[in-house]
């Protein structure tokens, strides 16, 4: 198929197959995520439909391209020569691990938020990503893949905090009162803010077309920081997961906060903020650091056995739909890079190895992303046979996943002789233990 078929075939796909709401924006030039609204997810299903529908294989190199904008650079993935590994972008002299313009990783919304505080507070923030590389997320009894669930709290995250940082982050939304009267306390809470406070809320970022929904997720909870400006009807908002700040209506904001779907926020301050003691991070990472199974792999494994194996209601064709949200999780993975960025710098080991590492934590992700693109696959076509390519992207992710996590226990091991101290948790760590 020339590059033509391929764009009319994909805008079959989308009208026909998909129904895409959005597919009347369809054009060669429109932009998958702006103009069609296409997640990562929704552009997977249409590699598969490519592939199932009109024989154009999607190997590796094409699931896990990230240089793709409009319809026309998705059918040149296609139509012209065979894709070629994206090169990672030069880095800057002094720009790599222990230069000051190092890449700052974000992967959740909690963390992120009060991250921005220690940053502008002059602290190092990199060690509180411990946390995050296997953050809690949920099997369903559906055996659903779940990012957020109301069980899923903040406490290991807000009570670490308080412990290695000494600011406190106090939960102002009150799940026993009804949503007025937390949206009450919200208003009180963002006029009073001072200087260096923060106000955090949980917002259902599906009902805030302003900002990016990049996993189109509905709905999709996610933490904000608000402030008031000079416009009663409108505030500031601060989202430094996805790194942007500006302006959106107040009565827009409070849409997104009274929704059934969400119910979360917190205050802090950064001007109570201090460094963490090594003990304290040593402890920190033992709380977050699961030496031997990898948690995510580990459930997506017993999701794809109870749809192929489980009881009847466990049908194949139910799997996509169960792993869908693995994207929001998988991203998580990046976080190993900030371990290992602090415990670089603070042994001032060399960069092109940490470099070799970032490649690991990236090869990591894109199996991962290959892993779905697999399970999509299977639970389409109904066919056991694609079973095996899952399972083999299962061993894959864990084998990958096993040496990431084996060189961080060891230069952790390193850091700890460098800071005098036993590298051994304590035996009652302060803050929540998993």
């Amino acid at each position: 198929m020339n590059r033509g078929e391929i764009i009319s075939a994909i805008g079959s796909i989308l009208r026909d197959t998909m129904q895409l709401p959005h597919a009347g924006a369809f054009a060669p030039t429109a932009r998958l995520n702006e103009d069609l609204y296409l997640d990562s997810v929704l552009i997977l299903q249409i590699f598969l439909n490519l592939e199932l529908e009109y024989g154009l294989p999607a190997v590796d190199e094409i699931i896990n391209r990230e240089d793709i904008v409009t319809v026309e650079d998705l059918a040149g993935l296609f139509a012209d020569a065979p894709a070629e590994p994206i090169s990672p972008a030069a880095v800057p002299e002094g720009d790599g691990v222990h230069g000051e313009a190092y890449y700052d990783i974000k992967v959740h919304c909690f963390v992120s938020c009060v991250c921005e505080g220690l940053k502008k507070a002059g602290l190092d923030h990199r060690p509180f990503y411990f946390g995050v590389w296997d953050a809690d997320f949920a099997v369903s009894e559906q055996f659903e893949l779940l990012y957020h669930t109301p069980a899923i709290s903040q406490e290991f995250f807000r009570s670490w905090f308080e412990t290695l940082y000494g600011a406190e982050v106090r939960e102002w939304y009150d799940h026993g009162r009804s949503k007025e009267e937390n949206l009450s306390t919200m208003l009180d809470l963002i006029e009073r803010r001072g200087e260096t406070g923060y106000v955090m809320v949980m917002v259902d970022l599906f009902h805030l077309p302003e900002r990016e929904n990049k996993f189109n997720q509905n709905p999709f909870p996610h933490y904000l920081m608000i402030e008031t400006s000079g416009d009663p009807e409108i505030w500031n908002v601060l989202d430094p997961d996805y790194r942007w700040q500006g302006q959106i209506e107040r009565a827009k904001i409070i849409n997104a906060m009274m929704q059934p779907s969400v119910a979360g926020g917190y205050v802090f301050d950064r001007s109570e903020a201090r460094a963490p003691v090594d003990e304290d991070l040593r402890d920190y990472f033992h709380a977050s650091f699961h030496p031997r199974g990898n948690p995510l792999v580990d459930a997506v494994r017993r999701i794809v056995a109870a749809h192929l194996d489980g009881p009847p209601r466990l049908q194949l064709p139910a799997l996509a739909s169960a792993v869908r949200e693995l994207p929001v999780i998988s991203i998580r993975k990046y976080a190993y890079e900030h371990g290992f960025a602090f415990f670089w710098r603070a042994l001032k080991l060399p960069s092109a190895e940490f470099d070799i590492w970032c490649d690991e934590i990236e090869a990591l992700f894109q199996e991962l992303k290959s892993l779905h693109y697999a399970c999509m696959k299977l639970s389409q076509t109904r066919d056991h046979n694609f079973a095996a390519d899952v399972f083999k992207r299962l061993d894959n992710a864990e084998r990958i996943e096993g040496r990431i996590k084996n060189k961080l226990q060891e230069v952790f091991g390193l850091w700890c002789e460098s800071r005098g101290i036993a590298a051994s948790a304590a035996p009652l760590a302060r803050g929540v233990s998993r």
